[in-house]
């Protein structure tokens, strides 16, 4: 448990799959798989009508790539197996048949925003800040782009992978499309994903997954299309500059 967990529990046709890592939930390899995997189970039980993807904690909702995983990679090939673990999640959430929605219950930081985006409705807290980082430490939101892009548009898009240092508002991220809405207590963020999911629960799924597939058209390409900026990434985190950059980063968190 010291090094993350993936749980999942089901009831009442709602589906949760709950992350958590100590370093404000940031998201090693082992993490990545889990989350794939459990949201592709949860998807494929029939008994699932809605899944929820959350997680523990009351620090960030998701802090993006380990930074102790970055640093371990030492060739391509490990790079790319890892930025895979991206590439995966954000397939599953597109094709499990069902809708997945998200509950960020604190700030988003680089691969944090990609799931923010990813999932179908997103609801937050008025805290849930949004800044993808990933430029800072000379990679870039290769991955995650196609699901941020997806919602905000290109400009957009552009806008929040040239700024990495700039912390977008939680209600900037409602004006956006990232966030469906924006909750100011915790207490009223869980009880607006609750009453949707039972309200989803009770719905047809062949419908709901009819209305996924639309939703979703023209992401077709996406097996490949995220493994190939798995590639990107993989490449570019070997580099002196990003191993200098998160050096920097670590040495001024020890600091705080």
């Amino acid at each position: 448990m010291s090094d993350g967990y993936v749980k999942s529990s089901a009831e009442g046709g709602i589906a949760t799959v709950t992350f958590h890592h100590p370093k404000s939930n940031s998201l090693p390899g082992h993490i990545l798989r889990g989350m794939a995997e459990a949201i592709t189970t949860a998807g494929r039980d029939p008994a699932t009508r809605v899944i929820i993807l959350r997680s523990d904690g009351d620090k960030a909702f998701c802090a993006g790539a380990s930074f102790d995983e970055l640093v371990s990679i030492e060739d391509e090939a490990r790079g790319l197996d890892f930025f895979s673990g991206f590439a995966h999640v954000i397939n599953a959430i597109r094709t499990v048949p069902v809708f997945v929605i998200g509950r960020i219950h604190s700030h988003c930081v680089g691969g944090g925003v990609g799931l923010a985006c990813a999932v179908d409705i997103a609801y937050a807290h008025s805290s849930a800040s949004a800044r993808l980082s990933e430029l800072a430490v000379g990679i870039g939101p290769f991955v995650v782009g196609p699901a941020v892009e997806r919602k905000v548009g290109t400009g957009h898009f552009g806008l929040l992978s040239a700024t990495p240092a700039t912390r977008r508002s939680a209600s900037w991220c409602e004006q956006h499309g990232i966030y469906a809405e924006v909750l100011d207590s915790v207490e009223a963020l869980d009880a607006r994903i609750d009453a949707h999911a039972k309200e989803l629960a009770a719905y047809s799924p062949e419908a709901m997954a009819d209305i996924k597939r639309v939703l979703w058209k023209g992401t077709e390409d996406w097996d490949d299309l995220l493994i190939e900026r798995a590639k990107v990434s993989g490449r570019l985190v070997l580099s002196d500059f990003t191993r200098n950059a998160i050096a920097e980063f670590k040495a001024a968190a020890v600091k705080k």
